[in-house]
């Protein structure tokens, strides 16, 4: 297949701490797979990085492995459930800002190297809205803001929101609502988040589904598996299995956005600039 083939690259965030994003990021990253998709999941909470823990798996090496020449990212790629593939996080990539060219060259070769080899990269932030955050986010297609049923979830992803829409003209975004006690209260969450965002910033917002609180999520998280293998039959499951499918109907870049490559360059250049 022509390493041309656009890749899905989408950015899973949420200003807050504590929303049950990499949950979302894992899990949905297994539901397009069982879809037949070709995943590789990306742990961007450089600070934090926690879809090994997640996920009970053990990383050997990392992206600052691939930075200093010692491997290709191939050899980074760790093996996850249903056959989607992790990069484990790095705290060597928290220098992205001071990487000479050659490294810039180094990681967009390594990450065009998998172009062929994937059809959507999902990519798990840091929580806040960090200068690493905000570059992961504009440097992806599609970006996915997890909110729950807090009011500081709302006031943070509506500040992560603002912030990419004032200072770099990001316009569109796609919601899920975490944890919810009824489908109801996902629809009211996203609905309070659209009406201020509709009220004070040029932003199209869309809903994408929620994933209702699950006793099975908590029990998964304990055993370190996701929870849509653990408890397939779940509420939960159920839910993300239904955004999987919204998910893998969204239009795919047509332009050189759709290149992977393209993706780490922009996420260099979004580092060089000190975002």
């Amino acid at each position: 297949m022509s390493s041309t083939r656009p890749v899905q690259v989408i950015a899973v965030t949420g200003g807050k701490g504590g929303v049950g994003k990499s949950n979302v990021s894992v899990n949905l990253s297994i539901a397009l797979a069982q879809l037949r998709r070709r995943v590789v999941l990306l742990d961007a909470d450089l600070g934090l990085a926690n879809i090994d823990v997640l996920l009970g798996i053990k990383a050997e090496r990392t992206l600052a492995d691939v930075l200093n020449g010692s491997c290709s990212i191939k050899d980074v790629l760790v093996p996850g459930p249903a056959g989607i593939k992790v990069v484990p996080a790095s705290s060597g990539v928290q220098q992205m800002s001071t990487l000479g060219p050659q490294e810039h060259a180094g990681l967009i070769n390594a990450f065009s190297e998998l172009g062929d080899q994937l059809d959507v990269l999902i990519v798990d932030t840091a929580a806040g809205i960090s200068d690493t955050v905000v570059s992961f986010v504009r440097a992806s297609n599609e970006v996915i803001i997890v909110v729950c049923d807090e009011p500081s979830s709302i006031t943070d992803a509506y500040a992560l929101i603002k912030l990419l829409n004032t200072e770099y003209d990001m316009f569109r975004f796609r919601v899920v609502a975490n944890m919810t006690r009824t489908a109801q209260e996902g629809q009211s969450l996203f609905n309070k988040l659209n009406m201020v965002c509709e009220r004070f910033l040029d932003v199209s917002l869309q809903y994408v589904g929620q994933v209702p609180f699950d006793e099975s999520v908590r029990k998964s998280v304990q055993k370190q598996k996701a929870f849509i293998e653990h408890a397939p039959n779940s509420k939960a499951a159920q839910a993300i299995r239904k955004i999987a499918l919204q998910v893998d109907s969204w239009p795919l870049p047509t332009s050189a956005r759709g290149h992977l490559e393209f993706f780490v360059e922009r996420l260099l250049q979004t580092a060089d600039a000190g975002i």
